[in-house]
Parts: structure tokens; C-alpha cells; sequence
């Protein structure tokens, strides 16, 4: 078998839809569990909506990813140039070795391939007129994930446009034919053009590669039925970028959209998805976007990370809303960055959930001040605080002694502080650990807040 050769072929007239994304991570993946070259391959034929913008967009997506190309585009190779709007000579050679072997024709300023077989004119419901039509030949395609595909092409169809412009059926297969190509995993919207392109290559002499057409990502149900678009939430990879989530994360859940292992095993690293993945694995049926399978992956990927990294990332993100600067206590910022470590679930939430660490101005969560703040709340505080206070061993040990004790003279059970003191503390009823978070916030700003909240609330 020769080497295994795939392409990934976007045309840059945008943001990376998370489809795209998909389609460049399962033919990167196959190239690198088979050994084989990963070609990148820009589609820029269209003038007026390819964009450089978008392009270094792409590119700059792609490696956030984790996606390398042995091919294309700031790295080079042998079957160049990499964008098709440098081509144009290699397209007008395929193009006389069609009309040497008679399989063209010119029709209102446009090329026609013509397809081999017995014609026929019909009345056609759509056009409202008679049409020539072609029996050709079935084109049986073996596709990989779908098994036996077979099409009849009917028409003739165009490969030069009437402004002299070639079409995408036509550069799409010379392409592949010049670069070697000898897989094509792609989506199953491009399933229609395959026997298109078959035909193509059967006139050029060629074999085929081998196609693998994957299915269609489905919208979330809560936000309607049908295929992903652009305008959907969570379908651009720049939103994720810009949600400061993981690029592990992100490459591992478009992984899974589609595509699963054996046993179903979900939050993989890149080199576990690249060793897993098996084209034969990859469903038939639409694939389903669900967010909270997103978060879910993040925050796993979020808990893997050593305190070093994770700590990088969470700092830049408590940067963006002034929560910590150069000044701030790095032995403090990082322990009170672990017990967040296994609670929040993307860099996105961090510094909402993690404010009342670095400031006293942190929000008032105003369901949780209608639960807690009621009976004798203020009056658990003014308990606490004396002994909080007296207490020189500060650690989450002691402090929790310091609640026994309280609890045993009251007859109460610790629960009975725990919530008010939290809302004291951090403004909410719900956060890191609490007995951790006691001993993370130091004894200082402890007792200062409970202080603070007695003379705000006993007014």
C-alpha cells in the first residue's frame, strides 16, 4: 500500500466553523495513527469573499489545536503551490488532456465535461424545458464510513466557468490527482460530488482515492433542529478562543462529534485520540453538538493540568478583570487557584467564581442572600467570629474545631454556620471547600469580613 496522503481543503471566507474544524482533526488524525503526510490546501478561487484575515484566522486555529501540516501553506513541500489561485498552469494542462481525449465542449462561454454514455432528451419539471440527459455508467463508490454508494450522473456538467474561472468539481480532483492524494475524508454534504468527481478521474486515467464521507453536526436541541450553522452558539472555533477554553479540550470534544471509542471512554489527550481513532469507528447518523458535554470535557481537561499551567492560563484570565496583578501573593494565588482547580468549569467562569479571593468588593449572589440571609443568621456570625479570632493555629483542622465546639455548646449541628459564614465571606452559598477555603483566605481577611458583615447587618 502506498503512503497514506490526505487533505485538508477550506476555502478561508470566515470564521473556522467547528465542521471544519472536525474535518481538518479526523484527516489529521488518520495521517498520523497511518504515518502518513497531512497536506493543508487553501481554496481561494473565490476573490471576492476569500480574506486574508480569515486565512491567518485558519492557520492561527489550526495550531491552537494541537493541528501541524507536513504540507501547504508557511511550511512548504513538493506538490506546490498550496493555494489554487496559483495553480492556474496546472488546471489549463489538465484541461487540454480532457479536450485531446474529446470529453469537452463549449456552451454559452462555458466548458462542459462530457460524460460517456447514450443521450436522450426528456422535458424537465425544474428548468420547464426539454434537457439532454446522459445513461451513463453507475459510479460505485466503496466509502468507508457509509459502505457501497452508488450514483448515476445524468448531465453533463461544467469545469470552466463562462468568466474563464475553473469550478470546484474540476480543481478539486486535478488537485488531488497532481498531490498524490490517496484518501479523502470530507462531509457527507459533499457526498453528491463524489460520483462528480469519479467520473473525473476515470476520464483522466486515474484511480479514485479512497472516500470517507462523515456525517452532518446536528444543532444542540435546545436551539432547534437541523445542521449546524455559523449563527449557532458554541459552532466557531474563535469563540472558544476567546472563551479562554482549553484547545485540548475543544480538539477532544469535536472529536467526539461523530466518532467514539470502543468503550466509550470521552476525555482523551491528543496522543490517546491519535492512537484510538479508527475511520470504521466514525458514525453514519448526524452527530449531535451538546454544550454541556463541551463544559464537561473542558473541566476535565481543566482538572489535569498541572497547579503550574493551570495556574498560567487562570492568571490570565483573572488579569482580564483586574483581579490580580504583578503584585499579587503568588503562594496565595495559586492555593487558592487548586481548591477552584476541581470546581470551576472553563477559565471563562474563573474570575466571577474565584473574585471574593482577591477583593472585598465581591457581588452578592441575591438567591443565595434570600436563602441564607434569614432566622438568625446575623446572630451565627457574631458566634463564630470571638473564637475564629482567638484561634493562632490557622488551619482548616482548627478552624473546623473551632465549629464543633460551637456546635456542641449551642446544640447545633456545624451546618448551622457554614452557609452565613460562606455568604459572609464570598458573597454566595456555593464555592470551593469550605473548611480549605477558610484556611486559603487566611485569618486576617476572615475576620475582617465577619466584622465587616456584623456591623453592616446589625444596623
Amino acid at each position: 500500500m502506498s503512503k497514506v496522503r490526505v487533505r485538508f481543503a477550506p476555502s478561508p471566507t470566515g470564521s473556522t466553523h467547528i465542521g471544519t474544524a472536525r474535518t481538518a482533526l479526523y484527516n489529521w488524525l488518520y495521517a498520523r495513527k497511518t504515518g502518513g503526510s497531512f497536506v493543508l490546501r487553501i481554496e481561494d478561487t473565490d476573490k471576492e469573499r476569500n480574506t486574508e484575515a480569515a486565512l491567518q484566522e485558519l492557520l492561527d486555529g489550526l495550531r491552537w489545536l494541537g493541528l501541524d501540516w507536513d504540507e501547504g501553506p508557511e511550511v512548504g513541500g513538493d506538490y506546490g503551490p498550496y493555494f489554487q489561485s496559483q495553480r492556474g498552469d496546472i488546471y489549463q494542462d489538465y484541461l487540454k488532456k480532457l479536450k485531446d481525449a474529446g470529453r469537452t465542449y463549449e456552451k454559452d462561454g462555458a466548458i462542459f465535461f462530457k460524460l460517456e454514455g447514450e443521450r436522450f432528451t426528456e422535458y424537465d419539471d425544474y428548468h420547464k424545458a426539454e434537457v439532454e440527459k446522459v445513461e451513463s455508467q453507475p459510479v460505485v463508490i466503496e466509502d468507508l464510513i457509509r459502505g457501497k454508494v452508488t450514483r448515476r450522473e445524468e448531465r453533463d456538467f461544467v469545469i470552466v466557468r463562462s468568466n474563464g474561472d475553473p469550478s470546484f468539481h474540476f480543481v478539486n480532483v486535478v488537485d488531488d490527482i497532481a498531490m498524490g492524494i490517496t484518501h479523502v475524508l470530507r462531509g457527507e454534504d459533499h457526498l453528491p460530488n463524489t460520483s462528480k468527481h469519479v467520473e473525473l478521474f476515470n476520464a483522466f486515467g486515474i484511480t479514485p482515492p479512497i472516500y470517507a464521507h462523515m456525517p452532518m453536526i446536528l444543532k444542540d436541541p435546545k436551539l432547534g433542529k437541523g445542521k449546524m450553522s455559523k449563527r449557532d452558539k458554541g459552532a466557531l472555533i474563535e469563540e472558544y478562543k476567546q472563551r479562554d477554553f482549553l484547545p485540548e479540550a475543544v480538539t477532544n470534544f469535536v472529536a467526539l462529534l461523530g466518532w467514539s471509542t470502543k468503550d466509550n471512554q470521552e476525555v482523551l489527550s491528543i496522543d490517546e485520540l491519535t492512537e484510538r481513532f479508527e475511520i470504521k469507528d466514525i458514525q453514519k447518523g448526524g452527530a449531535r453538538f451538546d454544550e454541556k458535554k463541551m463544559s464537561h470535557i473542558n473541566f476535565e481537561h481543566m482538572k489535569r493540568l498541572p497547579i503550574e499551567k493551570y495556574s498560567e492560563a487562570a492568571t490570565s484570565a483573572l488579569r482580564k478583570e483586574s483581579l490580580v496583578d504583578d503584585s499579587t501573593d503568588q503562594e496565595y494565588l495559586q492555593a487558592a487557584l487548586r481548591l477552584c482547580q476541581e470546581k470551576i468549569d472553563s477559565f471563562e467562569n474563573l474570575p466571577s467564581f474565584a473574585a471574593f479571593f482577591f477583593s472585598d468588593a465581591f457581588a452578592i449572589n441575591e438567591k443565595a442572600q434570600k436563602k441564607v440571609m434569614k432566622g438568625e443568621a446575623v446572630l451565627r456570625i457574631q458566634e463564630i467570629t470571638p473564637p475564629l479570632k482567638s484561634l493562632e493555629e490557622w488551619t482548616a483542622e482548627k478552624i473546623e474545631a473551632i465549629f464543633l465546639s460551637l456546635a456542641e455548646e449551642k446544640e447545633l449541628k456545624p451546618f448551622a454556620w457554614f452557609p452565613v459564614v460562606r455568604f459572609a465571606l464570598s458573597g454566595t452559598n456555593s464555592g470551593p471547600d469550605f473548611l480549605p477555603m477558610l484556611e486559603v483566605l487566611g485569618k486576617e481577611r476572615v475576620v475582617s469580613r465577619l466584622n465587616t458583615f456584623i456591623e453592616t447587618h446589625s444596623a
